[in-house]
């Protein structure tokens, strides 16, 4: 659940996949993108065999008609396997995730065994992997090798998560994917928080709030 006191709500949100599928991308994407009332610096940490150990963009929100403030933390895991405590460090509490995928064909075991890392630290981490808001993203879609549209839809038709394709280097794709994703928690979390009961938020007033819509 959400962190929550009498005058503000915070979403936790991790961008999490292989290694350099693009996820530090997407939200320095999402960086130039969004205009709402709140918007962080980018913060990141650096190591010497991976190139962001997180991101964070804090804060990141609005206000709703209630006065609650309601706010955002984007973060990315490491996508090199050496740093899977950090993965589970950073996935802990996470209220919603987008799994970026590497579009190229040669990149398509790495994208699985990344996949199943994300479902066994939800469980060790005690997030419920059947119910939390997912969308999966595959991203680098101007690739050259670039596994086909309709072969990547065939494979996934049976998944029960949204699916979006970017290239997020020009932000093809960035915005719509976190769009989703922000549909998807506001219809989990909407009843027990009471959003719109309480709040005055609706699910368009909640996504236009994040991503500075009027």
């Amino acid at each position: 659940m959400p962190d929550q006191d009498t005058n503000s709500l915070t979403f936790k949100l991790v961008y999490y996949g292989p290694a350099q599928s693009g996820k530090t991308t997407n939200l320095l994407r999402l960086h130039d993108i969004l205009s709402p009332e709140l918007k962080g610096e980018v913060m990141t940490m650096e190591t010497k065999d991976d190139r962001t150990l997180f991101f964070d963009l804090l804060p990141l929100g609005f206000r709703a008609p209630s006065g609650l403030l309601i706010k955002l933390r984007l973060f990315t895991v490491p996508g090199q396997v050496a740093h899977d405590g950090t993965r589970k460090a950073v996935l802990s509490r996470a209220d919603g995730i987008v799994f970026v995928a590497d579009s190229d064909r040669s990149q398509e075991t790495n994208n699985g065994e990344a996949f199943q890392s994300m479902a066994d630290n939800c469980h060790r981490v005690g997030l419920d992997f059947e119910h939390i808001p997912l969308v999966v993203q595959f991203n680098k879609r101007d690739l050259p090798g670039a596994v086909p549209e309709t072969e990547i839809r065939e494979r996934w038709e049976a998944a029960p998560w949204p699916l979006h394709f970017a290239v997020a280097l020009t932000g093809d794709g960035v915005e719509a994917t976190f769009e989703s994703l922000l549909r998807a928690l506001y219809r989990r979390h909407d009843a027990a928080l009471g959003l719109a009961r309480e709040h005055g938020v609706g699910e368009d007033a909640f996504v236009g709030g994040i991503l500075g819509r009027p």
